[in-house]
């Protein structure tokens, strides 16, 4: 386990004031049934600050607050967040980082956020019909407006922020769409993330979350049919198109204006260096999650109770972080590849993807593949030629964003 490692925090736990359809986190409210509120103490947080700030062996510390919806933890909550960093720095340089559905800003959340140099993550699906979609409250209305308004207000106050568009079965068809809104509104940072949800096992309904917890993903296991997903999980084939006509018009013109996470580490690996995202990183194991009663557990795709770590006011995080279960659970990415990731052409780049998106049964072999291979194959072959172009450039020491002037495309 590297000395650094990176916790994601959910100070309210999967708390939310809105109920997005697609969302794999609402369930977890079932993990805390009938207890105290999901907000986590002031004794919590602070014992959770220092240790991870002692715990981190890099000179900057990067503290990254998710939901749930982390606003809802108020502004008082996230003032004794930074006056306890204060406190325990210790000459290091901190950070926070704060993943946002928007509809809860307003002029002091901006103020705030602007004064301590938070990095907003705006989670925003396109334009009002593609948002609307599956981005809705807990009465299944519009929450476009309300987003929107949020962020107008970041750019009011020169908060830094990059947007998070999740890709679902509706907006996968639209990248032209979705290309042009996100620079309309400024935004000059993007991530998309692909949806895939499993469908229940055991008849529930999914046409909304619930508290129910589903079961335990298991990587080891293939599904019996590879069509089981929910409703607005993306198809394979057009969330590789999708990343396909993004990638076509950024190449184009905005290499160097508008950064792509997917293009970023894409990047890296053409050059050879790891990536930088650990659905692409050959092990994962090093980004695990932590509830609002300072449980930890493997990831945030693992918030299930075989995965829970343990407490960190019984555990320090040091030691959680090195729990031999921790550890196979991030070898296992490596060592449960399927055979026809292991002769791929692009494994460099993909390293089989997320774990928990592995249960197709395998053409060969035991290990099931990931449902996404077909769009993932379909994007880094699409990609070669350019990436290739981009890497020499950078490596004769040239700005990649030369590529705009090659005539490659």
């Amino acid at each position: 386990m590297p000395g650094a490692f990176h916790i994601m925090t959910k100070p309210v736990g999967a708390a939310c004031n809105l109920a997005c359809r697609y969302c794999f986190y609402l369930e977890k409210s079932a993990l805390y049934p009938k207890k105290e509120a999901s907000r986590m103490k002031p004794e919590v947080l602070r014992e959770y600050i220092r240790q991870y700030i002692e715990s981190q062996s890099t000179p900057e510390v990067v503290f990254a607050w998710q939901g749930g919806e982390p606003t809802l933890y108020g502004l008082d909550g996230f003032r004794r967040i930074v006056a306890w960093q204060e406190e325990f720095a210790g000459g290091k340089s901190i950070r926070n980082s704060l993943q946002t559905n928007g509809t809860l800003i307003n002029k002091e959340w901006a103020g705030f956020l602007r004064k301590h140099q938070f990095l907003v993550g705006i989670s925003i699906d396109g334009p009002a019909d593609l948002h609307d979609t599956f981005r809705v409250d807990r009465r299944g209305g519009a929450t476009f407006a309300e987003v929107l308004r949020g962020l107008k207000l970041l750019r009011k106050h020169q908060v830094e922020f990059n947007t998070l568009t999740v890709v679902n079965r509706r907006n996968a068809r639209h990248p032209d769409r979705i290309y042009d809104f996100l620079d309309k509104i400024g935004s000059r940072f993007w991530q998309f993330i692909p949806v895939v949800e499993r469908m229940p096992t055991d008849g529930a309904s999914c046409q909304s979350p619930g508290p129910t917890l589903s079961p335990a993903p298991s990587p080891g296991q293939p599904s019996d049919e590879r069509a089981k997903v929910t409703p607005w999980s993306v198809n394979p084939r057009e969330y590789g198109d999708f990343m396909c006509r993004i990638f076509d018009r950024w190449v184009a013109k905005d290499v160097g204006r508008i950064f792509v996470q997917a293009f970023d580490t894409a990047f890296a690996q053409w050059l050879g260096q790891p990536s930088p995202l650990c659905v692409h990183a050959r092990e994962c194991g090093n980004a695990m999650a932590m509830e609002y009663n300072g449980d930890l557990y493997a990831c945030d795709h693992y918030v299930y109770p075989d995965h829970r770590l343990g407490n960190l006011m019984k555990t320090p995080l040091s030691e959680l972080a090195k729990d031999p279960r921790q550890i196979a659970f991030g070898q296992a990415k490596a060592t449960t590849l399927p055979e026809k990731c292991r002769q791929c052409p692009w494994l460099f780049a993909c390293a089989g993807g997320c774990p928990k998106q592995r249960f197709v049964p395998p053409e060969k072999g035991t290990h099931p593949e990931n449902y996404l291979c077909e769009g993932y194959f379909h994007f880094f072959e699409h990609i070669d030629p350019a990436m290739r172009t981009m890497a020499e450039l950078y490596q004769r020491g040239l700005p990649p964003a030369q590529i705009m002037k090659t005539g490659i495309l």
